[in-house]
């Protein structure tokens, strides 16, 4: 009977025990930074997930925005060397190559860096969890490049604080061995009628209209992608093709490149890739690296 009792009393305090585990949450990970060189961070458990084999192309294969290229490229080698460096917004057109172009730059620089060179993605709807990832990447001995793509802020979403109180406003400031970058369609993150809203009904018009610009004000470096002329955008196929040494005439090349872009109503990096991958589906080729 004592036993008995004993059984029940055990399975008591073990359902008490998978009770207070479900109230307090999952456990923080244990983040290895050894384990990649990239990174998705998680905020459910403070985790920075590894990427084994992250989608990216070579820094080579970016046509047409040659100019922002160096730019991002001088300004990611100081970060990794320990000097000075400034936030980055890349900005503008769609499927310029935005988000390709940070990846490439840190898949350029990361055998190199003479400090093991790290990026972690975090989401844009992960934005509020800023501070709690800071103070993760403080505590690191390895120097991060904090990525967000897409980054863009609606109405009534305040969450755009966090990000200025992360990127240099706050008590603590910025880690020293951090550096944001982000992309967006947006200029000033903020949409227009939301900063003129803001303006109507604020008590100082002036200031409200500052409070939302002075987050882009945050990134030292504006970065703008525009759309791609005929020549650019053909340039980026021939790019494509050597690369992957597709077999086609140019002519036809071109012909189909010109086709396509048309039926996507648009010329861009994007629209380059998306035609390359139907000719190498044509030609029986695979594209991976």
């Amino acid at each position: 009977m004592e036993i008995e009792n004993g059984d029940e009393l055990l399975k008591e305090v073990r359902l008490l025990r998978e009770a207070m585990e479900r109230i307090a949450g999952p456990r923080p990970a244990i983040n290895d930074w050894n384990a990649a060189d990239c990174f998705v961070w998680s905020p459910a458990r403070a985790e920075l997930q590894p990427v084994a084999k992250p989608n990216r192309v070579e820094l080579d294969l970016i046509k047409g925005v040659d100019r922002v290229r160096d730019i991002l490229f001088e300004n990611t080698r100081r970060f990794a060397l320990g000097h000075a460096a400034n936030n980055v917004l890349l900005w503008g057109a769609r499927g310029m190559g935005k988000s390709s172009l940070v990846k490439s730059v840190h898949a350029s620089l990361v055998e190199t860096a003479p400090t093991p060179l790290k990026l972690v993605e975090i989401h844009r709807e992960d934005i509020a969890t800023l501070p709690r990832l800071m103070d993760i990447i403080a505590k690191a001995t390895c120097r991060v490049i904090l990525f967000c793509d897409d980054l863009s802020f609606d109405h009534d979403d305040t969450s755009y604080k966090s990000l200025k109180a992360a990127l240099d406003g706050g008590v603590e400031g910025r880690p020293a061995n951090a550096i944001l970058y982000a992309t967006s369609n947006r200029r000033h993150l903020l949409p227009r009628d939301m900063m003129e809203n803001e303006q109507s009904t604020a008590i100082n018009p002036s200031e409200a209209v500052e409070e939302k610009v002075s987050l882009s004000d945050r990134f030292g470096l504006w970065l703008g992608f525009h759309k791609c002329s005929q020549d650019e955008y053909l340039d980026m196929i021939d790019g494509y093709a050597r690369h992957f040494d597709l077999d086609m005439p140019v002519e036809d090349l071109h012909r189909g490149a010109l086709e396509w872009s048309v039926t996507r109503g648009a010329r861009s990096g994007r629209v380059a890739w998306q035609y390359i991958q139907d000719v190498a589906g044509q030609l029986g080729k695979s594209l991976s690296s």
